[in-house]
């Protein structure tokens, strides 16, 4: 079940809202518990033992370090800690990477060892790093421990961020877990953060869904490829984007506050600003529980680079276990080590406007590396790219061209903050603050009618995350 699939918008969705805003507070978490466990079996039922048993590993390390919390159990305390992390991150790693090393071991030996092709838990690399979170910071005594399995079950499966974010950590929303409320202020900008989300999806990302499937439908052009490779950049930014707006619109009907994600990163100035803008409760998770732990900047530049390397290696594999995951990987590792140490101070003295080019052109090839899945596909798309064996154009790509420019030019502009401000003033400029939020909903209204109407009419397309 995804969020832009009728039978979420029809019926699992409007049942759940209801039933949680009738019930009463005291059981409350037991019924998202039961909304997200519907929610989670209906797409994977026969991993769910995998989620549970992860699930009971991190609830019970929380009740240990809450009863071994005095200075002379440190070293049981950080034993059990290790006794956490390993197995979740081992489980995480036996279905992300195992065809990998198999393939890998099986192309530079004469071993024949046949591929598992296991297929990845929905979710786990989200799921994973939040229940970590609650785990390490109760460690670091700055949550309190969750004596109900039921309020920490509900935690880890809750259905909005379950399966591709945002992370949430515990502290996020460790108070709004106990007690919470949903005021009509905070529902209502729920609801139009949902539509807003579904928009991104259904009209924006699906719609260079479609222009890459065109542009892939012919022998390849240099037009082409560049022409799929802008459609792929901007499809990437809206689906998740729109699949985290939605997130934080379902988390704000139900009484929680997750935090933002995405803050128009295509309009960044260098790639260290890029990844303050981009994926951000991702970047912050490395941060807080990686690099700073590792020693961050605080020991020298050798010591700082090498961290620098780690975190990038983990982030690269966190999205998949194949090659271009790491490249892409290895790539930004590269780009951040020479802004810092270089680039920096180039950059300052440079207008904005050539700020923010530097940083598309990198991000733009950075998609090409992340989209290159498969054996040979990163040298076809680069030869592509820049026309070695391949043609320039023809009439198929002219076709293409003329009839995606303007879906293009739509998603450049959304893309970035201008939307956003031309909305806000206009709704500033109208008196009465009744009559804005109405204007609001109507237009949140128009986009919602839109993108069922496309989702009816089109085919399926899944969120881009769920396979990371």
């Amino acid at each position: 079940m995804v969020f832009s699939s009728p039978l979420f918008i029809c019926l699992f969705l409007p049942t759940t809202i209801i039933l949680h805003l009738i019930l009463p507070p005291k059981v409350r978490n037991l019924w998202l518990l039961a909304a997200s466990l519907v929610f989670y079996l209906w797409g994977e039922p026969r991993y769910f033992a995998v989620l549970l048993a992860t699930s009971l590993l991190d609830y019970i390390a929380g009740l240990l370090l809450e009863k071994f919390r005095r200075p002379k159990d440190s070293s049981l305390r950080k034993g059990i800690l290790i006794a956490t992390i390993v197995p979740n991150i081992a489980c995480l790693c036996f279905f992300k990477y195992t065809n990998l090393v198999l393939s890998t071991v099986n192309r530079f030996t004469s071993a024949s060892i046949p591929l598992l092709n296991l297929a990845l838990p929905i979710g786990i690399s989200f799921y994973t790093f939040q229940a970590l979170s609650y785990v390490i910071d109760v460690y670091r005594h700055r949550v309190c421990v969750q004596r109900s399995f039921v309020n920490f079950f509900m935690y880890v499966t809750l259905f909005p961020q379950l399966i591709a974010g945002p992370i949430v950590r515990y502290a996020d929303v460790e108070k709004s877990i106990q007690r919470r409320s949903v005021r009509a202020a905070s529902f209502f900008n729920g609801l139009c953060r949902f539509c807003i989300g579904l928009g991104k999806k259904v009209l924006l990302a699906d719609t260079m869904a479609r222009i890459i499937r065109n542009a892939s439908a012919n022998a390849p052009t240099v037009a082409l490829a560049w022409c799929s490779s802008l459609a792929f950049m901007f499809q990437i930014y809206f689906d998740f984007s729109g699949y985290s707006d939605m997130a934080i619109g379902l988390g704000k009907m139900l009484g929680f506050r997750f935090p933002e994600n995405f803050l128009y990163p295509y309009e960044a100035q260098s790639i260290t600003d890029f990844w303050r803008r981009w994926h951000i409760t991702l970047s912050s998770w490395f941060r807080e529980y990686l690099y700073i732990p590792l020693g961050g900047n605080r020991r020298g530049l050798k010591r700082q680079v090498w961290n620098l390397l780690i975190v990038w290696v983990c982030t690269g594999l966190w999205h998949g276990g194949a090659w271009n995951f790491l490249l892409w990987g290895l790539y930004y590792f590269a780009m951040l080590t020479l802004e810092k140490q270089f680039l920096g101070r180039l950059l300052e003295k440079l207008p904005a406007i050539l700020r923010r080019a530097y940083a598309l052109i990198v991000v733009f090839f950075g998609w090409v590396l992340f989209a290159a899945e498969g054996e040979g596909a990163l040298g076809s798309s680069f030869s592509s790219l820049f026309g070695i064996n391949t043609a320039l154009c023809s009439e198929y790509s002219l076709f293409v061209l003329s009839s995606s420019a303007l879906s293009l030019l739509i998603c450049a502009v959304a893309s970035t903050h201008f939307p956003a401000l031309v909305a806000n003033r206009c709704l500033s400029a109208v008196r009465s603050a009744n009559a804005a939020a109405c204007i609001k909903g109507i237009y949140c209204l128009c986009v919602f009618v839109l993108a069922v109407a496309f989702l009816v009419g089109g085919s399926y397309s899944p969120f881009l995350y769920f396979r990371f």
